[in-house]
């Protein structure tokens, strides 16, 4: 109870500085936020513009005080007016480096003018160019915020005993019950609970022995007692006086647990359990079952047959399937029982399974492909004949050497000379088999997964004994295990053509169009067949391109069909244009997810270990965002030829999660070459990475005038040998920058009246970029844009066109509420404008920034609007009226 006290103390007072937090952190971002600090924090006099707000908004709140400072950390204001003008010391540097990437920092400190210690929380102040101007902390005493906990001590102590003396009194009454309970048992009830366990006792079909600590037996079932021949006055007398075998009697007068012992006794074999009880719970001693088990020695004369079967089969699994072709296969099964259990013996497959096809629901003929003997050459058909025609149901027309019957199942035939429905299926072939001194035939259909594959022959001869029912029962053994092997390497043939061709069909097979970027891309697959290397590019909104490279470890199918599961998920993943470090975490969480669905269903083979490099470039400011999940870092082509490898943070591989993943930014200029690779590229068992980094460096340094094209061909004959050991993905992206001149930016009132000025700037610029077929169409989507943002958003309101390959259209806004696209009633006066937009528009969607949001449209250069079908005039006219 005390524990539970202090906990509900604990949560109080940690519930207690959150909310100190929260308070503080609000506070300062309000302040913040607020119209007109930047222009007064950056005026004449910062001071006498904001102390006296600063310290209006500190009585309005329960905070203690409100400083704005400078970025050098010079305070503007203070709830003490001494401190105005001093800097600020101990925290200063992390709140100031967190504040410049748009971060608040919230931290308990002693600051000076409060008295003890301070749940602090700074907000940063930042210009429209996104500049920091400064920042505003709040701050509250943690002493005040500790007496609301010191309140509830009282209450919470008494709640402490109220509940202690009520489970004192609930544990008295629950135990009067139970021993109410237990000894209100009358003589008939315990009378008839008895009669029950003797009846169970008596009707098991095992013996059952309880014998005490000095090996006399106290009580002995119906079923013992047959079993043991004992006396009817056996209970209380010694194990060793009952008359019982030498070895049955020790082992029950040893003491020593037994499992499945086995005794002779009265001509009988027993198995024999013995355990000890439960001490605690009763009289201490110990229980023997015994079970007859004498139906062992009709057995013994058939173990030695059995074992000859066994040490086969054994050998069969140790011959059969040592490759991984199929014919090799179905030799390796004819070769081994020959001279242990057939004279001859052949094997027919279906003309698909050597291709490594699945047998198809059509006719398809059965070809011979091993046939062995004792000699040779056999009156039976050579390889390479067809020997019967099977359809969906596997039912065939008879082999051309009279081999089998029509149905599917194993079939037995002791002697052929009496097999009159088998010689009539080919009479010439039947007399001619007979002849030679086949005499006995067991055909079995070679089945895996229940699909029908072929069949296997075995033939007797001479004076060989003929087949019988236990030889039958060995033989569909032998074939249904010679059929897994024979199916395992037609698998293997299909999973590895299908593996090649699953590979190349994930991988991209052009380049998209796009203007950020001059891209060229190979994949050179290893000599083990095929990996999960990968690699992307992927155009993105806003004249931005996202490259992506990846590896999944591995070999084969699965690291094919895992590379394809990942590149579509990074596809689907960019599509919602997240961050760079925000998709290697849901792409951390797929990966984590697949490998428990891969657990939970038995599969070795998991994810874990796959790396991934993704990077957004934006044309518009040549600024490079990237970040890496356990990926080697690119490296960097300037323009003068100098090559560099940034530091990226590296985060873990995909799948083992824990821990974020980091982006950098990076401004290569103009012309620069970005190179992203996966490992396979520089390093091998033959060299190491830093060695194969190196000679990365001088194949890219050195040559400015290369292409993509030619820096691809250049790097991969400089690093890569004639068969590599591992895949390689390499993707080299030259960058451009879009002119200044096709940029087209206006800030926006947060006023409806603002609407119409800036569609008639648009409707200018697009007639100086000479698109005035698309202006329209640009002006109905610009200004369904700017009024959403007017109505639902926040400021500030930018509005920002972009004439590249498309054109696009952004409005930003500082809410990060996301608008949807729905069906406005007929009653409705409006909700019908993005309906609007995403008719006339190729593309829209919505991406979110640190300061809000983008709505953003493309259309096409060539078509006014994706809707065209629609008459301008009267789109107009529902614009006008206010019905779209």
């Amino acid at each position: 109870m005390i524990a539970v006290v202090v906990a509900f103390l604990l949560h109080a007072q940690w519930d207690s500085n959150r909310h100190a937090r929260q308070e503080g952190l609000a506070v300062a971002k309000t302040f913040a936020s607020s119209p007109g600090v930047v222009e007064r924090l950056d005026g004449p006099d910062p001071t006498a513009a904001l102390q006296p707000r600063a310290e209006a908004v500190r009585k309005a709140t329960s905070v203690d005080y409100v400083v704005v400072w400078r970025p050098d950390g010079i305070r503007v204001t203070s709830s003490e007016p001494d401190l105005i003008g001093k800097r600020v010391v101990r925290p200063f540097k992390n709140m100031v480096r967190r504040a410049r990437r748009g971060l608040p920092t919230t931290t308990t400190l002693k600051v000076a003018g409060t008295g003890g210690e301070t749940v602090n929380s700074a907000a940063p102040i930042t210009r429209p160019d996104g500049s920091l101007a400064g920042l505003v902390s709040a701050g509250v005493k943690v002493t005040r915020v500790n007496q609301g906990v010191k309140n509830q001590l009282p209450v919470l102590l008494m709640s402490a005993v109220g509940a202690l003396i009520l489970a004192s009194g609930s544990s008295a009454l629950v135990s009067r019950r139970l021993r109410r309970q237990t000894h209100g048992l009358g003589p008939t009830e315990m009378t008839r609970m008895y009669e029950h366990h003797d009846a169970v006792l008596h009707a098991v079909r095992e013996g059952v022995l309880i014998l005490d600590e000095e090996a006399r037996l106290r009580l002995a079932n119906s079923e013992a007692r047959r079993l043991l021949e004992l006396p009817r006055n056996a209970e209380g007398r010694r194990v060793d006086q009952l008359g019982l075998d030498t070895g049955m009697a020790g082992l029950l007068a040893s003491g020593r647990t037994a499992s499945d012992e086995v005794h002779l006794a009265g001509g009988r074999l027993l198995a024999v359990n013995i355990r000890a009880t439960r001490a605690e719970e009763g009289v201490p001693g110990r229980v023997a079952t015994l079970r007859d088990t004498t139906e062992l020695h009709a057995l013994e004369g058939r173990v030695e047959v059995a074992r000859e079967r066994l040490r086969l089969l054994y050998e069969a699994g140790v011959r059969i399937g040592t490759t991984l072709d199929v014919v090799r296969t179905a030799e390796e099964l004819t070769e081994v029982v020959v001279d242990q259990f057939a004279d001859f013996a052949t094997v027919e497959l279906l003309d698909p399974v050597p291709r490594g096809e699945e047998p198809t629901e059509t006719p398809t003929d059965m070809r011979r492909v091993a046939i062995s003997g004792i000699r040779d050459p056999s009156p039976l058909y050579p390889v390479g004949e067809v020997t019967r025609t099977v359809g969906v149901t596997g039912t065939g027309d008879g082999t051309a050497d009279g081999t089998g019957p029509d149905s599917v199942g194993a079939v037995l035939e002791p002697d052929l000379r009496e097999a009159h429905a088998w010689q009539e299926q080919n009479p010439e072939r039947a007399r001619a088999a007979i002849a030679d001194g086949i005499h006995s035939l067991i055909t079995v259909p070679l089945r895996a997964r229940g699909v029908l594959l072929g069949v296997v022959d075995f033939w007797r001869a001479g004076g060989s004994q003929a087949y019988g029912e236990e030889d039958l029962a060995f033989a569909e053994e032998l074939a249904a295990r010679a059929a897994v092997s024979i199916d395992n390497a037609r698998r293997y043939t299909r999973e590895n053509a299908m593996a090649v061709t699953l590979q190349r069909s994930l991988l991209p097979r052009g380049l998209p169009d796009q203007d950020a970027l001059e891209v060229a891309t190979r994949y050179r697959p290893t000599r083990a067949g095929v990996g999960g290397d990968w690699f992307d590019v992927i155009p993105l909104p806003g004249a931005r391109v996202a490259l992506v490279v990846g590896d999944v470890v591995g070999h084969g199918l699965h690291a094919a069909a895992t590379m394809g599961r990942l590149r579509t998920a990074v596809l689907n993943f960019s599509s919602l244009d997240l961050a760079p470090e925000e998709l290697l975490a849901h792409l951390d969480e797929l990966v984590d997810r697949i490998d428990q669905d891969q657990t939970a269903e038995g599969n070795g083979e998991s994810v874990t270990g796959a790396t991934c490099l993704y990077a957004i470039y934006d044309s518009v400011t040549g600024r490079c965002t990237m970040a890496r999940a356990g990926h080697l870092g690119p490296a960097v082509v300037l323009p003068d030829g100098t090559v560099e490898f940034p530091e990226i943070p590296v985060g873990l591989p995909l799948g083992l999660g824990g821990a974020p993943f980091e982006t950098t930014e990076l401004h290569p200029p103009e012309n620069s070459r970005l190179v992203l690779y996966t490992d396979g590229l520089v390093e091998d068992r033959d060299r190491d990475i830093d060695d194969g980094l190196a000679q990365l460096h001088d194949a890219l340094a050195g040559h400015p005038e290369r292409s993509p094209e030619e820096t691809c061909g250049a790097v991969l004959d400089a690093l890569l040998p004639p068969d590599p050991s591992d895949d390689v993905a390499l993707l080299v992206a030259r960058t451009k920058v879009l002119p200044s001149e096709r940029v087209a930016q206006w800030d926006v009132p947060a006023d409806s009246g603002a609407v119409a000025p800036v569609r008639a700037q648009v409707t200018r610029k697009l007639a100086e970029w000479g698109l005035e077929d698309v202006a329209f169409t640009t002006e109905l989507i610009l200004s369904e844009l700017v009024t959403n943002a007017i109505r639902y958003g926040s400021e500030p309101i930018r509005a920002r066109l972009l004439y590249g390959r498309t054109l696009t259209c952004e409005v930003s806004d500082g809410s990060s509420t996301s608008p949807h696209l729905r069906r406005a009633a007929a009653t409705e006066e409006g909700g019908r404008g993005l309906f609007l937009v995403a008719q006339l528009a190729e593309r829209w969607g919505t991406r979110y920034t640190p300061h809000g949001k983008v709505m953003w449209t493309e259309q096409s250069l060539h078509n006014g609007a994706r809707g065209g079908e629609e008459d301008e005039e009267s789109l107009l006219d529902q614009w006008d009226d206010g019905s779209l």
